[in-house]
């Protein structure tokens, strides 16, 4: 009895996925997150804690940094700072160092930078995202949700000053 193809295999790929050339398909794997730092600060607690009539003002600032273990493996680190402001008196302030290891196969050198600043970070900001959350409500206040995060932006506008100071 002759084998049948397989309808959801486009003809002439191989089952495994392998792709025609050099005969691996490009691989981004993640082989684990962690928490390297992260810390919550409420200085004026019990005072903090009480009703006010407007909420404080939040900063927030995001940070991504990579570093090669290996030939395939990067330490993606994702700095989150949040810092609430009721005038000049700190709220509250949490810091959350997040990171974590990549594996990176088959993909051109060029695309090395865009996997490491965009696609890693988006990988991980949903899980840093929680933390910060579960710990502004373990400290007293609401959970401070993250909006999502732009890497794609974020990357394009460090490129843009690297090459600012690469002119300067």
């Amino acid at each position: 009895m002759a084998k049948q193809p397989d309808p959801n295999i486009p003809e002439g790929a191989s089952p495994e996925g392998a792709e025609a050339g050099n005969g691996t398909a490009p691989t981004l794997n993640v082989l684990a997150q962690y928490i390297k730092d992260l810390s919550f600060e409420n200085p004026n607690a019990p005072q903090s804690l009480t009703q006010r009539e407007k909420g404080p003002a939040i900063n927030i600032n995001v940070n991504v940094n990579a570093n090669p273990l290996s030939q395939t493996d990067y330490d993606v680190v994702l700095t989150l700072n949040a810092e609430a402001k009721d005038g000049e008196k700190v709220v509250f302030n949490v810091e959350l160092i997040y990171g974590g290891v990549f594996r990176i196969q088959g993909f051109p050198q060029e695309h090395m930078l865009p996997l490491l600043f965009i696609e890693c970070p988006r990988l991980l900001f949903p899980f840093a995202r929680q933390i910060v959350a579960d710990a502004t409500r373990n400290g007293g206040f609401p959970p401070l949700m993250i909006d999502p995060i732009d890497f794609a932006q974020m990357f394009a506008q460090r490129m843009a000053e690297e090459q600012a100071k690469a002119k300067v």
